[in-house]
């Protein structure tokens, strides 16, 4: 929307919306950064993709508050005193998610869940804790509007952790999104079954492989790390500071060959798009009031030095497919091993580049940058999310399986992939538990799953509801913010075209 005037008679929008776009039209007015004619050209071509951040950069893109210690101390800021029932342990996350902010003003880490309100749960008082629980997550889902407001369960099995689902069935809704960290030994096969039809019914829990993501955020000690927003792996009391992405298949575009695309183009490129993530966090850290002076910083919520910048990426397929002249699809990519291995070659590089370079900004993974599978946005044409195989494409589930645990390795602050089972898998859950079960020995970071007939579906990171997008297509105004961006991807993006797994 190009004017306050359209924002304002839009009868597709509700109120809060129309207050989140007028604010991005205000943030967009001035230009603070310092980025140079080779950046802005690049971002001109959509080459560099700014995502929406707006050009003066005064909160994270996403923060993740460790909600632990609000549960042990309390917030003196909100004039909360640690809770000691259920009832005060969800009415103070929720009091707290309504000051935590994020890209699009609602928080994308609401915590791990089960072991934040575990503890509060009695046998005596079981049905006390399913109705507050239920509440709870109906709160959520009617308030926190956003597409990427995501909760954490697991890896250990607990009695919130059954609650939760049980409500999340029960309620059908697509607000939170919620993944398991799932880890063989620690979680148990009851559980993860649990999870598996919970999944087919609603599209959630999606499953993290708890023991890459352990390893690679063992520097965060204890606290360790969340999946937020789509899937992105993040440090708890931290986030990202800012995510930028390069769009593989448009950089191909101007390349007569890989080797172009791989010693030149992609060099260069990179280097742009490091240096504009460095700009972006100079002014976040320098000149913006955010982290002198937000409560969630000044009562240890959060921590600078526990942010990093975000290198996202998209269209790998698409730039495989364009720079080896791919038209039979046993040509391309995840049909063809010598496409596969350009793409392979492609990341290899690219995750070279990111780490030979040191921001000054940033305190985390010595320093570095990490790589992020962005999942695509609703106004992308022929554009395939991450290192996925574009939709219609797919091969069988396993060798699908396979070819994208290759990519999954370098992809620290997320990757996933998508799959859609035949609604007879809810006669036989342990059967999709056992394909998490493969898919996270063979490396695999993020697997997420949904049933065919489900009401609640998963676009590229986030859900929405089928019967709110025909809404939507109607003219009516509906409360969710992912039913706007969903229908975006289902005309651009083809997302009910997906493989059916029978």
């Amino acid at each position: 929307m190009n004017s306050p005037l359209d924002i304002i008679k839009d009868q597709t929008l509700t109120y809060h919306q129309q207050v989140f776009n007028l604010a991005k039209l205000s943030e967009d007015s001035i230009m603070p950064l310092n980025t140079d004619s080779a950046t802005e050209k690049l971002i001109q071509k959509g080459i560099i993709c700014t995502m929406f951040e707006g050009n003066a950069p005064y909160r994270p893109r996403y923060v993740i508050p460790d909600y632990a210690i609000l549960m042990k101390k309390g917030c003196d800021f909100l004039d909360l005193k640690a809770p000691q029932n259920i009832w005060e342990a969800t009415n103070a996350l929720l009091i707290l998610y309504k000051h935590v902010p994020s890209i699009d003003y609602f928080p994308v880490y609401l915590g791990n869940l089960d072991s934040l309100l575990n503890p509060f749960i009695s046998e005596e008082k079981e049905e006390e804790a399913r109705l507050a629980i239920r509440l709870f997550l109906q709160h959520i889902d009617r308030t926190l509007t956003g597409s990427f407001v995501h909760a954490n369960i697991g890896p250990e099995e607990t009695l919130a952790g059954r609650i939760i689902l049980e409500a999340s069935e029960e309620l059908n809704c697509a607000i939170p999104n919620i993944t398991l960290k799932y880890q063989e030994g620690i979680t148990p096969d009851s559980f993860l079954n649990s999870c598996a039809e919970t999944a087919l019914k609603t599209a959630k829990p999606s499953f993290a492989n708890n023991r890459i993501y352990s390893r690679d955020f063992k520097e965060f000690g204890e606290t360790g790390y969340a999946i937020a927003s789509c899937y992105n792996g993040l440090a708890i009391g931290g986030g990202g500071f800012t995510l930028q992405r390069l769009v593989l298949s448009r950089l191909a575009e101007e390349c007569c060959s890989p080797a172009e695309f791989l010693e030149k183009k992609l060099p260069e490129a990179s280097r742009l798009l490091l240096n504009q993530l460095d700009e972006r966090i100079r002014f976040l850290t320098e000149e913006s009031a955010f982290f002198k002076s937000n409560f969630l910083v000044k009562e240890g919520f959060i921590h600078q030095d526990r942010f990093t910048g975000m290198f996202g990426i998209v269209g790998l397929a698409d730039a495989v497919n364009y720079l080896m002249h791919s038209e039979r699809k046993k040509d391309r990519f995840g049909s063809s091993e010598a496409a596969d291995q350009l793409g392979v070659e492609i990341i290899e590089t690219l995750n070279k580049l990111v780490h030979s370079h040191i921001s000054p900004y940033i305190g985390c993974f010595g320093g570095r940058h990490v790589l992020h599978a962005q999942v695509g946005i609703d106004n992308d044409k022929d554009i395939t999310p991450g290192c996925r195989i574009p939709i219609g494409e797919e091969p069988e589930i396993m060798e699908h399986i396979l070819q994208s645990a290759r990519y999954h390795n370098h992809f620290l602050s997320g990757i996933g992939d998508i799959f859609v089972f035949e609604k007879t898998y809810l006669d036989n859950p342990e059967a999709l538990s056992d394909i998490v079960k493969g898919a996270m020995k063979s490396d695999l970071r993020y697997f997420s799953a949904y049933s065919a007939d489900s009401d609640v579906i998963r676009v590229t990171g986030y859900l929405v509801k089928r019967s709110e997008m025909e809404k939507l297509e109607q003219g009516q105004a509906v409360l969710n913010q992912s039913t706007v961006l969903g229908l975006g991807m289902k005309r651009e993006g083809c997302i009910f075209n997906r493989a059916l797994r029978k």
